[in-house]
């Protein structure tokens, strides 16, 4: 009789720790703007458990497993609307425990007493946090559950004590190899992304920037927008157990931006220190372009947005050493003196913002022009403006700031295209030098807001201050003189 109370009790135990059963897949229910291969297969196994067992700790609820691997992070050059900085290269992770979803406002006011998001509710994802916000969160987190801090947090200068076994920020290799789940496609979605399989801007699918005109050819249909985030358990898992990798809010990541090695490397933290921090995986109101498992986005480390969040990981197993992340702020002893206004305008919204800023400030005003200026017709200018974003191409520039040195700040203004900035955006940072100088961003749009804008922005001029941007809708309402001198009392504009 013992002995078979013995082997029930083992057969017991072994159905607890394997888990056979899948969650069952839950779902959130729910006009464009204006120019506005293979690699190693890896056998990988999510263990899920409410509890397991670890020879240091418990592994809290919601946390899975993912099985270390090697796989080729970045993308191939033949993908669309990759980036320069997306150099594919050999990379190889050990194994670590991430949370399922993405960290709610509930749990982060537990902790913290606060709650900064922009959209209230317990289940979704908390956003409007720094990444400093982040790891100190994590440290608190660790403490409250018995476990022992990651994070030395002096200033600016954040360090990681990798064998310690508190909660921490993933490193941006663990993320996207917890995201592509052993993918080599641009998502982890054998296609890409419908509105009804992530929250995002969903008018915009992948590769809708080709087919404006030719939206049968799309693999993915355009669908809602929500303008706003979802509960974290929207939607069906990745293949690892994983909800909301793409889309809903970005997470931040432990790795200062730079660029990628090309040798092969095994459980890289990025570079030793930096002015901007990597986050990953695209929002609410981000198009599908930018929710590929390869796309990087940044901002620095102090700074917040209403489309960015965090998700945890664990040590599986403790690590070696100690990494120490210096941060660089870019600072300027200028206090908005010296201000230039440059500006690239199509349609007219953006030069009528431009000119309202100057009333207010007497400031010079520039505007960005081209050689070869794009068409005046609508349906012409998609075809150019397009063609050239998806090229990075540099239009070459018809007007030059003749003396920029003397500029401490320049207001920056463009409309939002394809959630990014115009190209001739990018030939005007590209054609001066803007180490030290104060950039202060403003944009026109028809319902992204911002977009990837800033993030381009910062990519480009990485050793410039980035002041607090504004958004307007379109040519902005009754409100706008308002929100414009608000806006520029905020960045110490007089």
């Amino acid at each position: 009789m013992k002995k078979l109370l013995s082997l029930l009790v083992s057969l017991s135990l072994v159905c607890s720790l394997v888990g056979c059963s899948q969650p069952a897949n839950k779902q959130t229910e729910n006009s464009s703007e204006t120019p506005d291969e293979a690699t190693e297969s890896i056998s990988l196994e999510v263990a899920e458990q409410n509890v397991t067992e670890n020879p240091e700790k418990k592994v809290p609820e919601n946390f899975v497993l993912i099985k270390g691997g090697s796989f080729q992070m970045g993308s191939p050059e033949s993908e669309a609307w990759r980036s320069a900085d997306e150099t594919q290269h050999s990379v190889t992770v050990s194994d670590f425990y991430m949370s399922k979803y993405e960290l709610t406002q509930k749990e982060y006011e537990e902790i913290t007493g606060n709650n900064p998001s922009n959209f209230k509710g317990d289940n979704l994802p908390v956003e409007n946090i720094s990444w400093l916000d982040a790891v100190a969160y994590c440290n608190a987190k660790s403490e409250q559950d018995g476990f022992t801090p990651v994070y030395t947090i002096d200033g600016q200068t954040v360090s990681w004590d990798r064998s310690a076994n508190g909660y921490r920020l993933p490193t941006e290799a663990e993320w996207e190899y917890a995201c592509r789940a052993g993918t080599t496609t641009p998502f982890y979605i054998e296609n890409s992304p419908s509105a009804e399989e992530a929250n995002y801007y969903g008018h915009y699918p992948y590769e809708i920037e080709n087919n404006y005109f030719s939206q049968g050819n799309l693999q993915v249909q355009p669908g809602e927008y929500r303008q706003t985030t979802v509960p974290v358990d929207s939607f069906s898992e990745n293949p690892y157990g994983l909800y909301n990798m793409h889309g809903n809010v970005s997470e931040w990541v432990w790795d200062y931006y730079g660029e990628y090695p090309t040798e092969e490397q095994s459980d890289p933290t990025g570079p030793d220190s930096g002015t901007l921090r990597v986050y990953r995986g695209g929002g609410w109101n981000d198009f599908a372009k930018n929710m590929r498992s390869a796309y990087r986005a940044t901002l620095e480390q102090e700074k917040s947005s209403f489309n960015l969040g965090v998700r945890l990981v664990l040590n599986a197993a403790p690590g070696a050493g100690n990494i120490s992340g210096t941060g660089v702020q870019n600072e300027t002893d200028s206090e908005g003196e010296n201000v230039l206004i440059a500006y690239f305008s199509w349609g007219g919204n953006t030069k009528g913002i431009a000119e309202e800023i100057q009333r207010q400030t007497g400031a010079d005003l520039f505007e960005i022009t081209l050689v070869n200026p794009y068409s005046s017709h609508y349906n012409t200018v998609l075809d150019q403006a397009q063609r050239d974003q998806n090229e990075q191409a540099r239009p070459k520039l018809a007007s030059h700031v003749e003396n920029m040195e003397q500029y401490d700040t320049i207001i920056l203004g463009y409309p939002n295209w394809w959630a990014s900035i115009p190209m001739p955006v990018a030939s005007f940072l590209e054609e001066y030098d803007f180490s030290g100088k104060t950039i202060i961003p403003f944009c026109s749009h028809g319902g992204g807001r911002f977009g990837q804008s800033l993030t381009a922005i910062t990519k480009l001029v990485p050793d410039a201050a980035m002041g607090e941007a504004l958004s307007v809708h379109y040519s902005g309402d009754s409100g706008l003189s308002s929100d414009i001198a608000n806006w520029l009392e905020e960045n110490n504009i007089e």
